[in-house]
């Protein structure tokens, strides 16, 4: 059964990804949170929170597009984090799931 995502659960579920994932460029990492993106990868998880953890993270990292070189070019999130984080999102995102 799938619990439904009120906004609030959104806000709860962008906090735990924002300081939990991150874009690595270089051997800087930052984190969705201060880069703008936790609360988008949220809610395209949330989206498709029923076909569970798994697809729901795939399918939101590589929904969520990140402008790079002021907008000129943007690259798919899952393209730009660690492939360690996919695992990460899977784990947040597995309460909400059935």
């Amino acid at each position: 059964m799938i619990i439904p995502i009120n906004s609030t659960q959104i806000n709860e579920l962008a906090v735990s990804i924002a300081d939990r994932l991150f874009i690595q460029v270089g051997s800087w990492n930052l984190y969705l949170g201060d880069a703008g993106l936790a609360k988008d990868l949220a809610i395209e998880c949330q989206a498709n929170l029923e076909q569970g953890a798994n697809i729901a993270a795939r399918k939101a990292l590589e929904a969520i597009h990140v402008k790079l070189g002021g907008g000129t070019t943007s690259l798919p999130l899952s393209k730009l984090i660690p492939s360690n984080q996919f695992f990460d999102l899977e784990e947040i995102l597995e309460p909400y799931c059935g």
